[in-house]
């Protein structure tokens, strides 16, 4: 029995739940499971078979598309855990990499495994020399995340050898080259968009040193790397490593359902991530507090944010799973003040901005009352912003950050025994069936 097959039947119980038609009298046991931690779950699998009945959930808010033992998130309790690991544990005492290793094979790093992992990923940060000429294909003006869709699609033309999903050697080549080289691609796409060469990754520096050297560094001059900059990249690379089943995890899923290559898989995910939805919302709490402007003006916008009339919206507070507060919001509210800090803008006008209108929105009932708490974007584009990065760029580093996440998902799939082909139902409001007429005969 493989692994995945045994968790299945770590969720079994005797508990079963009772649906009744109340319209022919039929009724159908149903099993109940059990996740570790969670609500449970009721098994549908049976109910369009034997009850010929479909069931009916926009945005698949109550239902559980898959069996995963990576993320888990408490939306109530302001809970998110990576392999049983809490986020605050990992964004203190972890790097990237090593979160990236406990996400691939469901474990920590021993220090030889941490070594290992980490010389195997440097070893893949180049780039095919020929993919450069995609970069220029594109206009100079292009927005990053289509050069991302673009480029981490094509590696499949590039890398034949890590495309066959059936053979578990490939698919980890596959995931180590994407780790690797998504930094190097985002890196590509930022100088491409402003002009300026490509800068190759180079073998001595940690994962996010690499990135931020191949962003800002320029061949005429020596660029050093802050180790506060470095450090505060590092953790917003783990922050946004995975958050279960969103949007553009669920696509992933769905692309690699129909056995499609891994490079496909992620370039899909990238594309649904650039929806503003989804990757834009640090880029809105900016713009949010550019139109704020000043501290005295917050009482208006809060007024505003009230009235259900006032199309005003408080971006970056509240969050689709999230009914508390973010457990990464408060780790990047610190990891805020040590890039100012570092940078000299400890008085940035937008951080005093955002901790004031934060301050004024929790002693407010309504929004306590609704729930609607800071999240992760609420301080993330303040701080992209004081390193330099345009905000153009914001939803790439979201991108190259939740690759890891995708891939252990794309994985997981893969190797779970029961998964099929993503196919969801309809609930169908159309026309019946109707005779055709033919043209000259139409009213």
């Amino acid at each position: 029995m493989s692994e995945r097959s045994m968790a299945s039947e770590k969720a079994q119980t005797n508990e079963t739940a009772t649906l009744t038609d109340n319209q022919t009298g039929e009724s159908l046991t149903l099993p109940v499971l059990h996740p570790t931690i969670g609500p449970r779950v009721i098994d549908i699998r049976r109910l369009y078979a034997e009850m010929g009945m479909f069931t009916y959930d926009p945005g698949f808010t109550s239902t559980a598309s898959c069996e995963s033992d990576i993320t888990f998130i408490d939306g109530e309790e302001g809970v998110l855990l990576h392999r049983g690991y809490s986020i605050e544990d990992l964004a203190e005492k972890s790097d990237f990499l090593e979160v990236c290793y406990l996400l691939l094979y469901d474990k920590l790093p021993n220090k030889q495994q941490k070594v290992d992992f980490e010389n195997t990923i440097t070893l893949h940060t180049m780039l095919h020399e020929q993919m450069t000429s995609f970069f220029r294909g594109f206009r100079r003006d292009a927005h990053p995340m289509a050069i991302m869709v673009g480029v981490v699609g094509a590696m499949s033309a590039f890398y034949h050898d890590s495309t066959d999903i059936n053979d578990p050697y490939q698919r980890m080549v596959a995931s180590h080259r994407l780790i690797a080289k998504m930094p190097t691609i985002s890196a590509m796409a930022y100088k491409y968009s402003i002009g300026q060469p490509f800068v190759y990754p180079r073998n001595d520096l940690s994962y996010a040193e690499n990135f931020l050297h191949m962003m800002f560094s320029v061949p005429c001059e020596e660029y050093k790397v802050s180790p506060t900059l470095a450090k505060a990249m590092d953790r917003i690379f783990i922050l946004h490593a995975d958050h279960e089943q969103n949007a553009s995890t669920s696509t992933v899923r769905l692309a690699g359902s129909s056995g499609a290559n891994p490079f496909a898989c992620i370039a899909a995910g990238i594309a649904s991530l650039w929806g503003p939805a989804h990757g834009g919302a640090n880029e809105a709490v900016l713009t949010m507090l550019q139109e704020i402007g000043s501290k005295e003006r917050i009482p208006e916008f809060i007024k505003r944010a009230k009235d259900k009339d006032d199309p005003f919206r408080l971006m970056g507070f509240g969050h689709r799973v999230y009914k508390n507060y973010d457990p990464r919001a408060s780790v990047l509210r610190q990891s805020a003040h040590d890039v100012l800090d570092e940078l000299g803008k400890r008085d940035e006008p937008l951080l005093e901005l955002a901790m004031e209108l934060e301050r004024i929105a929790l002693e407010d009932e309504y929004f306590t009352d609704k729930k609607l708490f800071p999240n992760v974007d609420f301080y993330s584009g303040i701080i992209l912003q004081a390193m330099g990065f345009p905000t153009s760029m914001f939803t790439v580093l979201f991108a190259l950050a939740r690759t890891v996440g995708w891939i252990a998902q794309w994985r997981e799939m893969i190797e779970d025994p029961v998964q099929k082909i993503g196919r969801p139902r309809q609930l169908y409001t159309g026309e019946p069936k109707r005779p055709y007429v033919p043209i000259e005969e139409r009213s």
